[in-house]
């Protein structure tokens, strides 16, 4: 059975090893174990606290195998972001040279950095193991925490936003940053992702371009990836495209990958998930739904097919009862996960 579950100190060896997986460009797992440990007893601190408005809090949860006990992937939640370390974007916009007496009308795009999204809700950290990648589990490890913030919503803000990884070379090399890197830095795509990635992140505003930059004036390379995203997170934006997220615009400042933003309560896993009580019972098989209890520490979902809505009751089996860890008349939150699949 899948399973998803708050990450615990046990946990550690397989981030790491996801971590390693994930490569450069991965900035929320940095391969450090010092920031590592202190990212899973961050995310106990926060699952563990009662936390009655979005704050500093990080909730990271695992995928399990529970028949081989393997982790197979991670996704997590920041409530509230720049708070203690400002977050920075470029925002593309657009400015307007006109000239009457020339007749001329000239609009063209800038990029300005910013600090636009600081207080929001991020989802991130999200990644699949390779071997892993096929069926529901993507869909259920990104859905998630769709289903734990419509469970307990005072803990996040109204804006929630997801930074998508942008294009990189067979060398994993972001063409922005190349650009970047020539005119306003003189060290590696590795070393600044590591800094960002272990939380140093003041060279940035110490080095950055202070003011706009015209997108006409970077090299075709740098201008083509703007807002594109990696090979690789392409399913991941689709399944918040159809979410609901959409993109306004900013920009990650290294590799340009795009942001996207959506309300909390218009994304659609939150407003299509459903409270409901449970009553445990033999079942035939149905849709794979995927089922979370209300709780928040002892936080627990599965995927079942052996889930059926009676009345206003969801009869489950005592296996899926004993992974969320609920009894007879409890109540979950349940969502259809094949709704929407091609």
């Amino acid at each position: 059975m899948l399973l998803i579950r708050p990450i615990q100190q046990s946990d550690y060896p397989a981030l790491m090893q996801i971590a390693v997986e994930s490569g450069a460009g991965f900035t929320s797992l940095p391969v450090n174990e010092q920031k590592l440990k202190q990212k899973i007893a961050h995310s106990e601190h926060s699952f563990a606290i009662d936390a009655e408005h979005p704050g500093n809090q990080g909730y990271l949860f695992v995928l399990e195998d529970t028949e081989t006990n393997e982790i197979l992937g991670t996704s997590g939640i920041e409530a509230s972001v720049g708070l203690s370390t400002p977050l920075y974007h470029f925002h593309k916009s657009t400015v307007v040279h006109h000239s009457n007496e020339l007749n001329v009308y000239n609009p063209v795009e800038v990029l300005t950095m910013c600090n636009d999204y600081t207080g929001v809700t991020e989802i991130c950290t999200l990644f699949l193991r390779e071997p892993y990648r096929t069926g529901l589990s993507g869909r259920f490890l990104s859905k998630v925490r769709f289903m734990f913030m419509a469970e307990h919503p005072k803990r996040f803000a109204k804006i929630v936003i997801a930074e998508m990884r942008g294009v990189a070379d067979d060398h994993a090399l972001p063409p922005f940053w190349q650009w970047l890197q020539s005119y306003f830095f003189s060290i590696d795509f590795p070393t600044a992702d590591h800094l960002i990635g272990i939380g140093n992140k003041g060279f940035i505003a110490d080095l950055m371009p202070r003011h706009p930059i015209y997108v006409s004036l970077l090299p075709p390379s740098a201008q083509a990836v703007i807002g594109e995203v990696h090979e690789n997170t392409k399913p991941a934006l689709k399944l918040l495209e159809n979410e609901g997220f959409i993109h306004r615009g900013y920009v990650d400042l290294f590799d340009a990958g795009p942001t996207v933003e959506a309300q909390l309560k218009q994304i659609k896993s939150v407003r299509s998930s459903h409270r409901m009580q449970v009553r445990i019972g033999d079942v035939e098989g149905s849709a794979h739904l995927a089922i979370c209890n209300p709780k928040v520490q002892s936080f627990r979902a599965v995927i079942s097919d052996k889930a059926q809505i009676d009345g206003h009751e969801l009869i489950i089996n005592q296996a899926t009862a004993d992974a969320l860890q609920v009894q007879q008349g409890d109540e979950v939150r349940y969502l259809n996960l094949d709704r929407g699949v091609k």
